[in-house]
């Protein structure tokens, strides 16, 4: 289960991304807290979370370009740095009561914008960490450190509230303390990220122009209807999946009438779930056949939603919330895994981009479910969404057939690679990362 931590690169990789998803969650939940407090609009916390998305739908294919022309670590460690010290200039306006709704879309602006110029080359890292037949355990494992963080997060996050609010949970000043401490783990990822030996020194292009690589990159999905389908899987269902999680502050408040704790217990128990399901396929995600339980979790994660938008307390939306958020973790990690293991190295960092940039295009369907929230209720948009994650994959089935065939992912092994059998054996950063990664 946890074989892809032996490699000491990847692990040190694995505490960095674990401290950043902390401080991710943790901040979910209190700009959600704080923006609902203050608008009480279900499509004022679309409109923020449009402002932190749509940049990497403007800007991942620059990230893609850069990712695969230049040093990987720098490019993660200049990002981290940049959104450290944005996070902690927001927390200080916050904690002196001076913030307003366009502060949280102006720092979402720029926070989408980092990260959308560095994540192409983090995503694109770990077949250059570790052995090509364990990049499922390792993606895995990497989701594991995000729904790890789903589970303690927010609850954190709406305990320190109410605590540091000193009972008054509509504090702004509890909310800024939790925003120093999200900036103060930001800080712990970027001195993991810094101690790597790992370099990602850039592979050799075929496009000597930047604009080159872009039309490169886009020519060889044309090409390959297997990524392209994957692509579009992690794109259509995915987008309405995420619903309940995007409007949770509204069907915290509006349906079971909860609080800040509440909030946070309603994520933690999707992260439960989610974490489960990463373990899970961290565990056994060498078994064959992944085409067919990619869809058959599709299947049963929009059930899930379905069930969640008809639940009517805490305890029953809690116990669905953890069907939703495995379900939702195998398909999400064994998406990215199999796209990751049928890619060309040296093209990997501008399709993880594309990848990307059709991820920040994701709230732009959060837009219809928004305004169904906010004129017919929360529980029609959680209806919705879980039906139209069903039939989208069902959609995806037919057109991409060649997606249910999909077996190990892994079975093209170059014959010039070397045996990598042992895990415990260090890549080196020069020459090795070169060698692994590479397809037939």
């Amino acid at each position: 289960m946890f074989q892809a931590l032996e490699v000491r690169d990847f692990r040190l990789l694995w505490v960095s991304n674990l401290a950043a998803s902390f401080a991710m969650q943790m901040q979910i939940i209190a700009r959600g807290w704080l923006i609902y407090d203050m608008t009480e609009s279900p499509i004022a916390l679309t409109w923020v979370m449009l402002s932190f998305m749509l940049p990497s739908a403007l800007f991942s294919l620059v990230g893609g370009v850069i990712a695969d022309r230049m040093r990987k670590k720098a490019i993660m460690i200049s990002a981290q740095l940049l959104n450290t010290g944005a996070t902690f200039l927001l927390a200080w306006i916050i904690f002196t009561g001076n913030v307003t709704f366009w502060d949280f879309i102006c720092f979402g602006v720029f926070n989408g914008t980092v990260l959308s110029l560095s994540m192409p080359a983090r995503a694109s890292i770990i077949p250059e960490l570790v052995p090509r037949e364990g990049v499922v355990n390792a993606m895995a494992l990497q989701s594991a450190t995000f729904n790890l963080s789903r589970i303690a997060g927010p609850a954190m996050a709406g305990v320190f509230i109410a605590w540091f609010g000193a009972g008054d949970t509509s504090s702004a000043r509890g909310v800024g303390i939790v925003f120093f401490a999200i900036g103060a783990l930001y800080i712990t990822s970027v001195g993991c990220t810094a101690l790597l030996n790992y370099r990602g020194d850039p592979m050799a292009r075929t496009g000597s122009r930047p604009w080159q690589d872009v039309v490169e990159g886009f020519t060889y999905l044309k090409n390959e209807r297997l990524i392209l389908g994957l692509v579009l899987m992690g794109l259509i269902p995915m987008t309405f999946g995420f619903a309940p999680s995007m409007f949770m502050p509204a069907f915290n408040q509006d349906v079971i009438g909860g609080t800040a704790e509440t909030l946070g217990y309603l994520n933690s128990a999707m992260g439960v779930g989610a974490l489960v399901g990463a373990l899970a396929l961290a565990r056994y995600g060498d078994v064959g056949r992944k085409g067919r339980v990619l869809f058959w979790a599709a299947y049963g994660w929009g059930a899930a939603v379905l069930a969640f938008a008809l639940s009517n307390n805490l305890g029953v939306a809690m116990f669905v919330g953890l069907f939703s958020g495995a379900f939702g973790s195998i398909m999400g990690s064994l998406n990215m895994s199999v796209m990751t293991l049928a890619i060309r190295p040296e093209i990997r960092g501008r399709i993880m981009a594309i990848n990307m940039m059709t991820h920040g295009l994701m709230p732009l369907g959060m837009i219809p479910l928004g305004a169904l929230a906010e004129f017919y209720g929360i529980r029609t948009a959680f209806l919705a969404s879980g039906a139209l994650l069903i039939v989208t994959m069902a959609w995806i089935g037919a057109k991409f057939p060649e997606l249910l065939l999909i077996d190990k992912g892994h079975e093209p092994i170059d014959d010039a690679r070397p045996d990598e059998a042992d895990w415990s054996d260090e890549p080196d950063p020069a020459a090795g990362q070169k060698v692994r990664g590479e397809t037939s």
